[in-house]
């Protein structure tokens, strides 16, 4: 459905010109966003030098969405002031579905016509549309605007005192709360989303100091493990010494007891194989603790 068809569709009931208004609104918004995208793109392709870029393939394109650009700037400059205060719509959606048709055709197209001629209806419409706009319907918005009683009065001509006057300013005053109540509730959510980010601030520096902890207990770990390892290393070297010693002990022990008997052993070697006896019952007591 096009933007013309739902500024017509405005008649049909209260409900849908409410409904109609909010999509014209948001359809302007939106085209002076695509409007900007694509003059973003084009420009980004252009050659800096100016020389340059009246050569360029892109040029049509840039002039183009240049008169785009200044037709957006009096559009806004003549409806957006009543519609912020929310006396009317953007009520001309003919308009935006030209303006959506010239974006289209620049980005479609490589070779477009000259800017007079694609802007041609754009020009004659929306032109049509401001003149309308500022002799028929500014006069009677005007008077509803906040501040024309205070400016009646300033120029000598007071307004009648009655049910009347308090009605509309009631009825400005109703028109303006919903804004202060869109600004309030945003206002709480940037307040509960900086809450949330600090919480998640917090709990990150918490993690990362537990992630610090983890990895220092496991380097301490680790230099431990490294410390067993090399006394481990350390008590086998000894074992192996003492096992050697017993082996040598114990092989003499048996030449002599075949040579000349057990009656001629010397008190000396019986001393000596009891030592290395002792050594070997301790070093397997450490292998038992190990």
């Amino acid at each position: 459905m096009s933007y013309d068809e739902i500024s017509q569709l405005r008649l049909v009931c209260k409900r849908m010109d409410l409904v109609c208004q909010r999509m014209l609104n948001q359809g302007f918004l939106k085209v002076e966003r695509y409007h900007n995208l694509c003059q973003k793109q084009v420009k980004a392709q252009l050659p800096r030098r100016e020389s340059e870029r009246r050569n360029h393939s892109l040029a049509r394109h840039a002039d183009i969405l240049a008169a785009v650009e200044t037709r957006l700037s009096l559009l806004n400059m003549t409806f957006m002031k009543y519609v912020d205060s929310n006396l009317c719509c953007f009520i001309p959606g003919k308009v935006i579905d030209e303006i959506y048709r010239v974006l289209r055709y620049v980005n479609s197209t490589r070779a477009p016509q000259r800017a007079h001629e694609v802007l041609q209806e754009l020009r004659d419409i929306s032109s049509m549309a401001m003149e309308y706009f500022d002799e028929k319907i500014v006069p009677i918005l005007k008077r509803k605007l906040p501040g024309s009683d205070v400016s009646g009065r300033l120029m000598g001509s007071p307004p009648v005192p009655g049910p009347s006057a308090a009605l509309t300013t009631m009825q400005l005053f109703s028109k303006q709360n919903p804004s202060r109540q869109e600004v309030t509730k945003l206002q709480q959510q940037v307040k509960t989303n900086g809450a949330g980010v600090t919480v998640l601030r917090r709990e990150i520096s918490e993690l990362r100091t537990k992630v610090q902890e983890q990895q220092k207990q496991l380097q301490d770990q680790d230099q431990k493990l490294l410390e067993q390892t090399q006394i481990i290393g350390e008590q086998n070297a000894r074992l192996a010494e003492l096992e050697r010693k017993l082996r040598e002990v114990m092989e003499s022990a048996v030449g002599n007891s075949s040579g000349s008997g057990q009656s001629e052993e010397s008190p000396r070697k019986r001393k000596k194989a009891a030592e290395a006896i002792d050594s070997l019952r301790k070093s397997k007591r450490l292998r038992n603790r190990k």
